[in-house]
C-alpha cells in the first residue's frame, strides 16, 4: 500500500490520578456522536509526536508531554483508505489541568475522566479499547509516571576529509542546520527538562534551536564526546548514572560511535538486558534520536520502551 493511501493520525491515553486511582480522559464528539480517545490527523510537514501533543491541546485544552508508546490502530475509512493512528500514554498534571482552555465546541461536546474499566465500557470503538488495554497493562505493572532519555545523534556536519581543523571543531552543513531546526519542533513533545551535549561543535550547534524553543540552558561535557570515547575515558558512566537518578526527561546529544555505549550504560543503570534494546537505537543516522522510557518511581524496573525517529 502506498503511503499516499494511508491517513496518518496521532493521539494519547491522557491520564491522571483521582483519589489515588488512575482515571483516563475520553472525549464525547459532537459531529460523530461517539466517545473516543483524543487524537487527530497529521498536518503537512508535521511529525507524529508533534501531532499527538497538538491535537490533545486542541481537543481538550490540556498541554501534555508524551510518555510510553502504546501502539498503532489501523482500520479502514468509509472511502476505503486506511487510517493509521499512533498512540502514547500522556500524564495530565494538576497544573496542566488547571490551565486547560477547553470549552464545548462543534467538535468536542464534553470531556469525561473515568476509571479504566468504566472508560472501556463507554468507548465506541474496538481499536480504542485495544489501546486502552495496552495502557491498563502498564498500570497493572505499577507503571504510571515516566521520564524519557532522548539520545540524539548530532545533525549532518562537514565531511572530515573537507575540514582542515580538529574533528571536534567541525561545523554543521546547511542541511545540518535545517535538521537542527526540525528537531526543535519534534523533541519538545517529550518536554525534556535538561539538555546535555558533547563539547564538539557539531553537537553544540545541533541543540541550539532546541534550547531556544524550550528556554533551557545547555550543559556541555567532554564525557559525551567522541574524543573521550576513543581515549577510553570513564566519565560516561557517571553522566548516565546522574541522569537516571534525577528521573527527569533529558536530551543527550552525542556521536555515532558513542551512542551504543550510552544505551548500554542506560541498560546497566536500570537493570535492563541489552538484548532488549532495539538495534536501530544504536545505529542512529545523523539527526536521528532514540527515546528511552523509564519509570519515575522505579527506574530500576528497566526500560519500558524505546522509539527511534529520523530527521530528513
Amino acid at each position: 500500500m502506498s503511503p499516499r493511501d494511508v491517513v496518518y493520525a496521532a493521539g494519547a491515553v491522557v491520564w491522571r490520578e483521582i483519589d489515588a486511582k488512575v482515571h483516563v480522559l475520553v472525549i464525547h464528539r459532537s459531529a460523530h456522536k461517539d466517545v473516543s480517545l483524543p487524537k487527530g490527523k497529521v498536518d503537512p510537514g508535521e511529525t507524529l509526536p508533534r501531532t499527538a501533543v497538538r491535537e490533545i491541546r486542541e481537543e481538550t485544552g490540556i498541554k501534555v508531554s508524551l510518555g510510553v508508546p502504546l501502539g498503532i490502530s489501523k482500520y479502514r475509512l468509509p472511502n476505503n483508505r486506511q487510517k493509521e493512528v499512533h498512540y502514547w500514554a500522556a500524564e495530565a498534571t494538576p497544573k496542566a489541568i488547571a490551565k486547560s482552555t477547553f470549552i464545548p465546541n462543534g467538535e468536542v461536546a464534553a470531556l469525561e475522566w473515568l476509571p479504566i474499566a468504566a472508560a472501556r465500557l463507554v468507548l465506541s470503538y474496538d481499536q480504542d479499547r485495544d489501546i486502552l488495554a495496552a495502557f491498563a497493562e502498564l498500570v497493572n505493572r505499577g507503571v504510571r509516571s515516566t521520564f524519557s532519555i532522548i539520545v540524539l545523534r548530532h545533525a549532518t556536519a562537514i565531511n572530515p576529509s573537507k575540514w582542515k581543523g580538529t574533528d571536534a571543531s567541525r561545523p554543521l552543513t546547511d542541511k545540518g542546520s535545517l535538521q537542527a531546526e526540525k528537531l526543535a519542533r519534534t523533541v519538545p513533545s517529550w518536554r525534556p527538562k535538561r539538555i546535555i551535549t558533547s563539547n564538539a561543535v557539531r553537537c553544540r550547534k545541533t541543540v541550539v534551536p532546541l534550547a531556544k524553543r524550550l528556554d533551557r540552558e545547555v550543559k556541555t561535557t567532554a564525557a559525551l564526546s567522541q574524543d573521550s570515547f576513543h581515549a577510553g575515558a570513564e566519565g560516561l558512566r557517571k553522566t548516565i548514572g546522574k541522569i537516571v537518578r534525577r528521573r527527569k526527561s533529558v536530551v543527550v546529544c552525542s556521536h555515532g560511535p558513542v551512542i551504543p555505549e550510552i544505551l548500554r550504560e542506560i541498560a546497566l543503570a536500570t537493570g535492563t538486558l541489552t538484548s532488549h534494546l532495539p538495534p536501530s537505537a544504536s545505529a542512529l543516522e545523523t539527526a536521528s534520536f532514540a527515546v528511552v522510557h523509564l519509570s519515575t518511581t522505579r527506574p530500576s524496573a528497566g526500560v519500558l520502551g524505546v522509539e527511534v525517529f529520523d530527521t530528513p
